[in-house]
């Protein structure tokens, strides 16, 4: 075998299009056609693993030899020509730091620097071919646009001759095959050759082989199977092999990376005295329940995880953060590959990884970074059983936060929900599958309530990423045929793998408005914002001021004074504000921009601005035990970009009734001496209370992680003064920590204890 290899995930399995040669021999020339002129002669194909077709290490065949481009100096414009060399239009990204494996061969090409419009790669600056001081651990890949340029043949396939190639894997049921509930967990092993579903022999078929099997299909483990029933059974049926001799260590992402042989066309005697290869996979606890094995997983005792994935569109992936000392933390992506991956994917209950991402691909962190140079083997329980080095602040930055994609269970849930009428596959009218009394049938979901929550799950569902926007009315598309109102009073939590899971009317559609044009809509995208407010800040700007009501009229108009103040003898006396600085942050991979446009923003001539969000954060005082004692809250009425990362350019001012928004890598100041950055505790009486401050309350504007909006500090009120400690975000504390924050036993003597 000499696996040159590319990956994409069928509905049931992993589909490995190519065999890629990442540790084992030198990769066979390409049989494709030579480019332009302006590429000298030179080929260009797109290697390693995981990925798909349109991404990959970047190899260039000169003088009949394959090598690799170091990263050093790498760009978007060398991705640029060098995509064109490839046939696509553009990229869209690249990859350092060997990202879809080390390549092997010459490193042909350094330093490369690129304006972004050479026709070839021949015209870009370098150190010269073949002459470089970097290793195969900083081989560039690039990320291409997925459209090609017209009229280009090549297609980009480099075929390995002379060897045939598992396309796909499968468990199949032994019987019962069609009637099984999803996701089918136990079976027999079949794999996709030319000829067909083929399954494989079980000659010295071992656990690590069935490991290897469960892991690419979405299943952290496997267990034994009742061997005599299938030996019995395989005796009644007749089989066709097309595999033998597998044997695997047990770490491999895919079957085709283990040892084994292809049986040959002319073999008439397959598997003697064997039968077909079975295994028998255990489900994670998300996919239990549907597999009918939610009672097994429950009976295991379950302490607080170390390690969670945030930020990604869909279950199994996300930026991974780990658990040190009671806080949450992120890890670095230096030498982070695979095997590390694999181990995540595994220790949270999906299958083996997918895709181990670096440079922040699922959105930047913020606090600590507990780990970096993570090394596993693939065979450890946790990340944390792994060699790794403890990190300090010079050694890395949120930039490089690590990130996975893991293989999940094909459950079909994809297949029970469409979109109609839309201009793109990633927008439309939702439409979903009901069953029962008699036959499926399609319909439409009633708008009531509809909102960014159900939309995620939706989009969610659909495999589209994000929701972008979650629409009450779709009269501007048209809903063809379908006409039927089949879901009603949908409310989700938002973290529901289907809209099924979420609460609904069931069966009694009630629906104010059963027009097709107050149906709900959705727009998907595959990336969003996520907005984080820098709690230290908070912490160390708090102070109380007694201000003047002759100065809080138009604070008073806005709503930002608790409602005893309307009783007071304006224009004398005073109101009590506890003040304090909100930087907002947004770390997600979009833009946060408010849900209204401009034409629909409200303008209050008391302050003279305009208000692009009604509400954008909520302040809130609670008891301990999370009764509210005073509110505030805080319309967005400049929404900018007050400061950026070093390397971002500020996108959004609101002067001169400008663009409002935040810039990925941006955030946005409302200092604590401007109007309604505050909270009037006037009435508050003293005591030890919690400090609350949530953005994004009323989830107007879509975000991919919610459970990040809310800040809270302890506070201690005598009267006269406070103190505001311990701030922190609200998912940032381990249960047990969150714990001591709510049992917070107040100050004395001006310590804390």
């Amino acid at each position: 075998m000499q696996p040159d290899s590319v990956w994409q995930w069928s509905p049931r399995g992993l589909l490995l299009c190519l065999l890629c040669n990442l540790c084992l021999g030198s990769p066979s020339p390409s049989t494709g056609p030579e480019k332009r002129a302006g590429s000298q002669g030179l080929r260009f194909r797109l290697a390693g693993f995981p990925r798909k077709p349109y991404e990959g290490r970047v190899e260039i065949q000169r003088a009949g030899e394959w090598g690799t481009i170091c990263d050093d100096d790498f760009t978007l414009q060398a991705a640029h020509v060098l995509c064109r060399e490839l046939g696509f239009t553009e990229a869209t990204g690249w990859t350092h730091s060997a990202k879809y494996g080390p390549g092997t061969g010459r490193i042909w090409l350094d330093n490369l620097s690129c304006s972004g419009t050479e026709q070839s790669v021949t015209e870009c600056a370098s150190r010269g071919w073949g002459n470089s001081d970097c290793t195969h651990d900083e081989d560039a890949g690039v990320i291409c646009k997925d459209q090609r340029l017209p009229g280009f043949s090549d297609s980009n396939v480099i075929e390995v001759e002379h060897h045939l190639q598992v396309e796909e894997v499968r468990i199949r049921p032994a019987v019962g095959w069609g009637r099984r509930p999803l996701p089918v967990t136990e079976g027999l092993v079949e794999v996709r050759l030319p000829e067909g579903w083929l399954q494989v022999c079980d000659k010295d078929w071992s656990a690590h082989n069935s490991h290897v099997v469960c892991g690419m299909l979405g299943f952290p483990s496997e267990k034994r199977v009742n061997a005599a029933f299938y030996r019995l059974l395989a005796q009644r049926q007749q089989h066709s092999f097309g595999l033998h001799g597998v044997a695997c260590r047990g770490t491999e992402a895919h079957l085709s990376l283990c040892s084994l042989e292809f049986y040959r066309a002319n073999d008439t005697i397959r598997c003697p005295g064997g039968a077909p290869a079975v295994v028998s996979c255990v489900p994670g606890p998300l996919y239990a329940a549907s597999s009918g094995q939610k009672k097994q997983q429950q009976s295991k005792p379950q302490g607080e995880a170390r390690v969670r994935l945030k930020g990604g569109a869909h279950p199994g992936e996300g930026r991974v953060e780990v658990l040190k000392a009671g806080t949450w933390g992120t890890v670095c992506d230096r030498k982070w590959d695979l095997q590390a991956a694999g181990v995540v994917c595994r220790e949270l209950g999906f299958g083996s990884a997918r895709e181990a991402l670096s440079g922040a691909r699922m959105g930047q962190g913020m606090g600590a970074i507990h780990l970096s140079e993570v090394r596993c083997s693939g065979q450890e329980p946790s990340l944390w059983k792994c060699p790794h080095k403890n990190i300090t602040a010079e050694d890395c930055s949120h930039s490089q936060d690590a990130g996975v994609r893991c293989n999940l269970p094909y459950t079909g849930v994809e297949a029970k929900i469409r979109l109609s009428g839309g201009r793109s596959r990633h927008e439309g009218r939702v439409e979903v599958q009901i069953g029962g009394p008699g036959p499926l049938r399609w319909g439409l979901i009633c708008g009531d309530d509809w909102g960014t929550l159900e939309a995620m799950v939706a989009c969610r569902q659909l495999g589209l990423g994000y929701a972008n926007h979650g629409l009450q009315e779709t009269w501007y598309w048209d809903s063809g045929n379908i006409t039927e109102v089949v879901m009603s009073g949908v409310r989700c939590t938002g973290t529901e793998l289907s809209l099924d899971q979420c609460a609904h009317h069931g069966t009694h559609i009630t629906c104010k408005r059963t027009e097709t044009r107050f149906t709900a809509g959705v727009i998907c995208s595959e990336t969003a914002s996520d907005l984080l407010l820098h709690s230290a800040l908070v912490q160390e700007t708090a102070y109380i001021e007694d201000r003047p009501l002759h100065m809080l009229y138009c604070a008073a108009e806005e709503n930002c004074l608790a409602s005893s103040a309307r009783s007071a003898n304006w224009p004398y006396g005073h109101r009590r504000l506890l003040r304090f600085s909100s930087q907002i942050h947004n770390l997600g991979r979009a833009d946060f921009r408010p849900k209204a446009g401009r034409h629909s923003w409200v303008w209050h001539e008391c302050h003279g601005h305009y208000h692009s969000m009604d509400i954008f954060t909520h302040y809130d005082i609670l008891t301990p035990n999370g009764t509210k004692v005073a509110e505030g809250h805080k319309a967005s009425f400049c929404l900018e970009d007050t400061e950026c990362q070093e390397d971002v350019s500020k996108r959004y001012e609101c002067a001169n009734f400008g663009e409002q928004g935040i810039t990925v890598g941006c955030w946005d100041l409302y200092r604590h001496d401007i109007d309604c950055q505050w909270i009037d505790i006037t009435d508050v009486k003293p005591g030890n209370y919690i400090l609350q401050v949530v953005i994004n309350p009323n989830f107007e504007v879509a975000e991919s992680d919610f459970t990040n909006n809310a800040m809270k500090c302890n506070c201690k009120y005598d009267g006269h003064r406070i103190w505001v400690h311990n701030c922190h975000i609200g998912d940032a504390f381990s249960e047990e920590a969150n714990r001591r924050f709510e049992r917070y036993p107040g100050q004395t003597s001006n310590q804390i204890i």
